[in-house]
């Protein structure tokens, strides 16, 4: 292949020609290219035939990932012998460290390889990590106990990275299949995201399903090997598709990320101005005038500073939301799990319950919520981005209440079944108990994850795309870094006298409820903050090709 994706692939008088409208404009879509430089083909180009090859491979990577992070708590606890908290912790360290990844993955794309090329070198190493995860299940009883941690993690950690470089690539080439000055091509636009997650959702609950069932009754090594063949399938569908799809010219050739730390940098040396004045001093060097930092760099940069107190008053929402994939599914692994006499469903099959409800409820809101929202708000999407993830940030709260009772219910059944000193024991009580917290957790997760990625993609300045969603990421991997802060300090400080943790390896001695309400406290008041400067927050309306 001899391009290098999006700007390198069309220089010289390739940009040249696809600036000029050699086209219609009904015609060439104005500012995009196809692989081979040529100006992109609105009829052939683009749009939901080419973002379908690109929802496919991103079907697969969480299909993948879903298949693997749900059960590890379950690995980590059974074949390799840790402990619940160091479990948990382990966990959350690793999920932490897959969704802060993409933040130098999105750098990588956005200012060296673009989007189209880092999808494949990334959907390589994940095939590489998919594998060696397979064979260090598969030499569990060959080596030492020690060298398997050691194998494994290197292979998971492996997995994490390659999520890094795909994650935020693909879902800002996907969107960039659609034209926002074309007026069909940008209302199927504001609804991509919303089915990009449908989508994906319904990929993660047939993973959550399937490999659950075959990791803990047939083998792991059938379960992380799975995984592995369906992202060498989606690789093959996703280049088969190269032909249709569209790579976004930019204009500018500096490095994004240079000119916004340029602006920032340019900010702190004349700390008693303001941001505006950073573009400053003429240099008359050659003759000609320049200025340090543009117009348009300055706006950028403003843009990302706005973001930054929503973000932060996010932050909670996904430290609960890192909890459906540890301590739900450690309860759920305590309950009674059997649907019928002879068939019990495992623990991480649990954690469906989550995107069933994205896979119904995105539905009912595209098509449903919003069109009644749009008559009586005469918004074209109904209810504002901020005022859909608020609605999310309370569900949190809600969710977290919900959980402390349950818990709390659970508790006093082992109690009254003399389970208190059994930490093996099942609690006769179904596992089903458990549906509200992620369903209300679910519905959340569409109004809160699904609206921040709109609205920080919507926000972001266009030539740093890929890193807006890597931000979206980023801060669920914050969260889950600090739920396994949370988890450790919490568990040290419970047991320092010699006491119970909140933690304890035996659920039925542990107090899952207390952590549960503590976060709901912490979410109500994040939910206020968030409440205060999402009322202030000023748009941006410069449009992004």
């Amino acid at each position: 292949m001899d391009t290098s994706d999006d700007v390198s692939i069309a220089t010289g008088s390739d940009l040249l020609d696809a600036e000029t409208p050699l086209l219609d404009d009904a015609v060439a879509v104005r500012g995009f290219v196809d692989l081979k430089g040529r100006p992109a083909v609105r009829s052939t180009s683009g749009c939901w035939k080419s973002a379908s090859f690109i929802i496919g491979v991103e079907m697969a990577e969480r299909f993948a990932y879903y298949g693997i992070s749900s059960n590890l708590i379950i690995y980590l606890t059974g074949p390799l012998g840790q402990s619940t908290a160091t479990a948990a912790a382990n966990v959350n360290a690793w999920s932490g460290t897959a969704f802060l990844s993409p933040l130098v993955g999105a750098f990588i794309a956005d200012s060296f390889w673009g989007q189209y090329r880092t999808i494949v070198i990334a959907s390589l190493v994940y095939i590489l990590g998919l594998g060696l995860l397979t064979l260090s299940a598969a030499l569990r009883s060959s080596i030492s106990s020690q060298l398997q941690i050691i194998f494994f993690f290197l292979s998971l950690y492996l997995v994490a990275l390659a999520q890094g470089g795909h994650k935020p690539s693909v879902q800002a080439f996907g969107a960039y299949q659609f034209d926002v000055e074309n007026e069909r091509e940008r209302k199927a636009k504001s609804s991509f995201f919303n089915w990009w997650n449908f989508f994906l959702s319904t990929s993660v609950l047939i993973g959550l399903l399937v490999l659950s069932y075959v990791q803990e009754n047939l083998s792991w090594e059938l379960g992380f090997g799975i995984p592995c063949i369906v992202m060498c399938f989606s690789l093959s569908i996703f280049l088969l598709g190269s032909m249709t799809y569209r790579f976004r010219i930019n204009n500018d050739q500096r490095n994004p990320f240079v000119r916004i730390i340029r602006v920032f940098g340019e900010a702190a040396k004349n700390r008693n101005i303001f941001l505006d004045k950073v573009m400053i001093e003429p240099n008359n060097q050659k003759g000609l005038e320049s200025k340090v930092c543009s117009i348009n760099d300055i706006e950028d940069a403003k843009e990302i500073i706005r973001l930054v107190p929503i973000l932060l008053t996010c932050l909670t929402y996904t430290v609960v939301y890192a909890q459906s994939t540890t301590l739900f599914t450690k309860q759920g692994a305590t309950m009674d799990r059997y649907i019928s006499s002879s068939f019990q469903i495992p623990s991480a099959a649990l954690q469906s319950f989550t995107p069933a409800t994205l896979v119904v409820f995105i539905p009912i809101y595209d098509r449903v919520i919003v069109p009644i929202a749009r008559a009586i708000t005469r918004k074209p999407s109904g209810i504002s981005m901020l005022q859909r993830v608020g609605s999310g940030l309370f569900l949190s709260v809600v969710s977290m209440v919900v959980a402390g009772f349950v818990e709390r219910k659970r508790l006093e059944a082992s109690k009254q079944n003399g389970l208190s000193a059994s930490p093996n024991g099942t609690v006769p009580m179904s596992v089903f108990w458990l549906a509200p917290q992620f369903l209300i957790l679910g519905v959340g997760d569409v109004l809160t994850l699904v609206g921040l990625q709109e609205f920080v993609y919507d926000q972001f300045p266009v030539d740093l795309k890929s890193m807006s969603f890597a931000v979206g990421l980023g801060l669920v991997g914050s969260g889950s870094f600090l739920s396994s802060f949370l988890i450790s300090a919490i568990d040290k400080f419970t047991k320092g006298n010699g006491g119970e943790s909140w933690f304890s390896d035996d659920l039925n001695k542990a107090h899952l409820d207390y952590f549960y309400w503590l976060l709901a406290a912490v979410s109500a008041l994040s939910f206020s903050a968030y409440v205060y400067f999402a009322r202030s927050y000023i748009y941006s309306t410069r449009i992004a090709v």
